[in-house]
Formats: C-alpha cells, sequence, structure tokens
C-alpha cells in the first residue's frame, strides 16, 4: 500500500492499489482481520476511480463543436 491517500491518488495510482488489494485477496493466504482491511481499503479505491472517472465523463462532455463537429474549446463543468 502507498502512503498517499486515497482522496488525493490519481486513477492510476488508484487502480494499481485497487489491483494489488484484488490479487491479495484472491491468493487467501491473508488472515481474516487483514482481508477486511484490504476489502475496506478495496471499496474506497473504487469509490476513488469511479469519482475520477466520472469527473474525465464530464470533461469530454464539456467538449464543445463548431458546425462541422471540430473541437473548439471547453464549456466550464461546475466543480471541476
Amino acid at each position: 500500500m502507498t502512503d498517499t491517500p486515497i482522496d488525493e491518488m490519481t486513477f492510476e495510482q488508484a487502480m494499481a492499489e485497487l489491483e494489488r488489494v484484488v490479487s491479495q485477496l484472491e491468493h487467501g493466504d491473508v488472515a481474516l482481520e487483514a482481508s477486511i482491511t484490504l476489502y475496506e481499503r478495496g471499496a474506497q479505491l473504487k469509490k476513488r476511480c469511479e469519482t475520477k472517472l466520472k469527473e474525465a465523463e464530464e470533461k469530454v462532455a464539456a467538449i464543445t463543436l463548431d458546425g462541422q463537429g471540430t473541437p473548439t474549446g471547453t464549456t466550464p463543468v461546475d466543480g471541476l
């Protein structure tokens, strides 16, 4: 696990750590309490990935096109 707080992770960081968590859980060689902790962390990482994807989708949706479909700029999206 990294020292970076989950809410400060990039999508790529959160996804890489989530993959490590899933791998550890799949191997099944983790004690029960550690498995529970890993599962909880995995849920937080999944939520972070979903949040970052939603932000990216909103940015893409905000791209404005001219009459011929060429991107001409972006429309500000609240909170981004």
